[in-house]
């Protein structure tokens, strides 16, 4: 029973770290959202969210030098669960957005969060202790 305990909590640390650092630039790019109206080249813009991803996985490793999941068949998991839960949390977020009225950013749509997390998981998979 503990195991499993210890193995949920795993997860859900790693799901918080990269959806709060996902929503702090989805916060960004909100406050600059009118100077980002003209449309992008989404191969450019995937580009560029999976950079800003593994800058944010590389900041990552100064507040948490080492991955809450050790076991590695669970790391490899995590490479591809968390980004897969974090970019429909993101959906979420711009449909509630969406009903709202307010504008959406990019990183309110699955494809580009899941890249950002991605990227992300992927710094911390090869460098996260």
């Amino acid at each position: 029973m503990e195991l499993i305990f210890e193995f949920i909590f795993q997860f859900v640390v790693e799901i918080l770290l990269q959806a709060f650092l996902e929503m702090l630039v989805e916060l960004g790019f909100r406050s600059t959202a009118d100077t980002l109206k003209q449309p992008r080249n989404p191969a450019l813009s995937t580009i560029g969210f999976a950079i800003l991803g593994a800058i944010a996985g590389g900041l990552s490793l100064l507040i948490l030098p080492h991955s809450a999941i050790q076991d590695p068949d669970f790391r490899r998991a995590n490479l591809f669960l968390t980004p897969i839960l974090v970019g429909l949390i993101m959906m979420l977020v711009g449909t509630i957005r969406e009903k709202k009225g307010q504008n959406l950013v990019h990183l309110d749509k699955f494809g580009y969060a899941f890249v950002f997390a991605f990227a992300m998981a992927l710094v911390r998979y090869i460098w996260a202790a």
